[in-house]
């Protein structure tokens, strides 16, 4: 009878050793984020706002109805190429932070006043980063083309050809020559600020566009190519 006993309490511990390597597993590597987590399979609201935002990026065709299904998973996949994150189409912390869903503090961009502090700090920057954008190109441009070089560089935020936000289009390599020359850091004097105030409240001169050059110095034949939507000041815009 003792026997018995010890074997059942044997087979107790052991189920209890697997469940609890299982647990852990699933926890620290099969999520890859302790944190908030959207997968194939998820419902709710966080699911809801990956749809709209990724839809309105261009990476997702389906409903935005909060069901982590296929077609939200393959999305998920090419936004993640597309950042340089870990392609498993699971929406970790990592995947939420990049998108502007979960901030570095560990909480959900979507709740309360966290939600409304970050996105404040969020629109300052931008707003601060493109007016320096707009002083160093287009400073001696008249306003509507200060405007418009600020737009284009929300045209590339909403394009899924490129960085996803202000920060990544205006320092993506190669992108703009005052990055490399160093006017990046110049202080943007207040028609620059306004300029890309302007741009960040939906005006856009460009048309559209995606790309701009000066017509008179420019040396890359490609640019030349791009078909044309308005040409303001020295500035030629194109998509």
């Amino acid at each position: 009878m003792a026997l018995k006993v010890k074997k059942n309490i044997k087979a107790i511990i052991i189920i209890f050793l697997v469940s609890l390597i299982f647990i852990s597993y699933n926890v620290f590597f099969r999520n890859n984020e302790i944190y908030a987590l959207s997968k194939y399979g998820s419902r709710g609201e966080e699911v809801r706002t990956i749809q709209a935002k990724l839809k309105r990026w261009g990476y997702y065709n389906g409903n935005v109805d909060g069901i982590y299904g296929s077609q939200t998973l393959e999305a998920v996949k090419r936004f993640q190429k597309k950042n340089g994150l870990v392609v498993d189409g699971i929406a970790g912390t990592k995947t939420l932070q990049a998108m502007g869903i979960f901030n570095s503090s560990g909480n959900s961009g979507n709740s309360g006043s966290s939600s409304n502090n970050s996105s404040s700090s969020t629109n300052s920057n931008d707003l601060n980063l493109l007016s320096r954008l707009v002083y160093g190109e287009a400073r001696g441009e008249p306003y509507t083309g200060q405007v418009a070089v600020a737009a284009v560089v929300l045209n590339r935020v909403r394009n899924s050809s490129f960085p996803n936000t202000v920060s990544g289009v205006i320092y993506q390599k190669g992108a703009f020559d005052v990055v490399s020359d160093g006017q990046i850091n110049l202080t943007p004097n207040d028609t620059a600020k306004k300029a890309a105030q302007d741009a960040l409240n939906g005006w856009d001169p460009s048309n559209g566009a995606i790309y701009y050059f000066n017509p008179a110095t420019a040396t890359n034949k490609w640019i030349w190519s791009r078909p044309m939507t308005v040409t303001i000041g020295k500035h030629r815009f194109c998509k």
